[in-house]
């Protein structure tokens, strides 16, 4: 990526100039990596109405067609892997490891995506199974909402923007973007090689904009769904004003896994350190909260310290680098203060605990707690940082109900081989999924993804997104 260049708004299928811009930095080395526009009310409004032109465009075409323009896109972004993965380690300090990662997923969503687009529909209805359906057949449709707001956060800025705008296009719905204000390369970039593989002027469009335009957006009445992925008290709040439109919203955790006497710790201890400080710890299904038997917890705790002194921090642009930056230098702070008030209020830290002096002083060590309160934030909340808590219990209905004194409710794991306890978990943990003898972070992408309590409404995973956003039509026709 050539140095500091500049990244224009995409409306209607072409580059456009905003009323001014932001500068985009790199979190290892707080130097400039691309300036950006932004866009304001009059641009706004021309994107809202691009997308409702492009949406009635859409709806008309035949699956095949919008399974092409998918098709096409893995193409195109195939053709610019190496811009994309730069843009991902240089805006968001994802370590080249795991942009590479995202990468092949945001392929596997448009591929899956354009499979599903072929066969997504609705289903028979037996009429006749009821005495007044008798003379009659029944059948659904699935047909697309409307024009789709996408607010996507940074931590993962490519692929969680193609799970909003790949099922989107699928139903034949057109999409705004609105992507993080710290990482919008990768989604404009998304948003040029979606025009060139086929996709119908403002059909897709990303729109770095101000906070205080975002209700010109949710407030329109040609948007007709938003999906929202980001924090809690933002997610709430935009559900609040957005009225009679459908919500989706992915809220974040502070994910909790159970270690079972019998499990097998060398396996639990590698998988839970690089669930909890792979690319800092800044995913929503990250390690957070680890409850290990009393029977195992010394030789565990011992194994996973083990691991995250093993952790190799530092430049995100080199290969075997798994910790890199946090995003920002605020984001920093909090995570360490959060980590001192826990230590004054009694707990321990077992390793790590200090923010290095690498590039901008962004990083932070891979961090294990242990003597800590569930009332505490570094458990209560989530702490979006390579710092993971370790907890005795001592049996697995108190594991199940300290994972459950949270709030929020994303997504679990149990690491045990005593099937009672894993159906106990399966059946008593108030999640949206339970991994069993895997870390939480574990996700497949064309899975419902999703939380429960705080952590969301509705689910994501292409085809459970279509299913969010399409409506469902019944069609009864008499015989003659």
């Amino acid at each position: 990526m050539p140095a500091t260049p500049h990244f224009y708004l995409w409306i209607n299928g072409e580059a456009r100039e905003g009323i001014g811009t932001i500068t985009v930095h790199n979190p290892y080395d707080g130097n400039p990596v691309a300036t950006v526009s932004v866009a304001g009310r009059r641009q706004i409004r021309e994107t809202i109405k691009a997308s409702e032109i492009a949406f009635h465009r859409l709806k008309i075409m035949s699956r095949f067609e919008r399974a092409e323009i998918l098709a096409n896109m893995t193409d195109g972004l195939n053709d610019a892997k190496t811009e994309i993965v730069d843009a991902l380690i240089l805006e968001g300090g994802k370590p080249r490891m795991f942009a590479e990662q995202e990468f092949a997923r945001t392929l596997a969503v448009f591929s899956w995506a354009a499979e599903e687009a072929k066969r997504f529909t609705g289903e028979q209805i037996p009429m006749d199974g009821m005495q007044r359906g008798i003379g009659y057949e029944g059948y659904t449709r699935r047909e697309p909402i409307g024009p789709v707001l996408g607010i996507c956060p940074f931590n993962f800025p490519l692929n969680l923007v193609a799970h909003k705008l790949a099922p989107a296009l699928a139903v034949g719905n057109s999409i705004i973007i609105k992507p993080a204000s710290s990482t919008p390369i990768s989604a404009l970039i998304m948003a040029r090689i979606c025009s060139e593989a086929g996709a119908p002027a403002g059909s897709v469009n990303v729109l770095p904009i101000r906070h205080k335009d975002i209700p010109v957006l949710i407030e329109d009445e040609h948007i007709k769904m938003i999906s929202f992925t980001g924090s809690a008290n933002i997610g709430w709040e935009l559900k609040k004003q957005s009225g009679k439109k459908r919500v989706a919203l992915e809220l974040g955790g502070n994910s909790g896994s159970i270690v079972d006497a019998d499990a097998d710790t060398d396996w639990a201890a590698e998988r839970l350190a690089l669930g909890g400080f792979a690319q800092a710890g800044q995913s929503c299904i990250a390690v957070q909260r680890i409850y290990a038997h009393r029977d195992i917890y010394d030789a565990f705790l011992e194994k996973l310290m083990e691991q995250a002194k093993g952790t190799r921090t530092g430049n995100p642009g080199n290969k075997d680098v798994v910790v890199g930056p946090v995003i920002s230098s605020n984001a920093a702070d909090r995570i360490m203060a959060w980590i001192e008030e826990a230590v004054a209020g009694g707990a321990t830290i077992a390793c790590g605990g200090k923010r290095l002096e690498l590039g901008s002083g962004n990083i932070i060590e891979p961090t294990v707690l242990t003597d800590t309160k569930e009332d505490m934030r570094i458990c209560r909340e989530e702490v979006f940082g390579p710092v993971v808590t370790v907890s005795r219990f001592s049996d697995i209905e108190d594991a199940i109900a300290r994972v459950n004194q949270s709030d929020n409710g994303l997504q679990a794991a149990i690491f045990s081989n005593n099937l009672a306890h894993v159906q106990s978990a399966v059946d008593g943990l108030e999640v949206g999924g339970v991994v069993v003898n895997d870390f939480p972070t574990y996700r497949v992408d064309h899975m419902p993804y999703g939380g429960v309590k705080n952590s969301g409404l509705g689910r994501e995973g292409i085809r459970y997104t279509m299913l969010e956003m399409s409506e469902e039509k019944m069609v009864v026709i008499r015989k003659p």
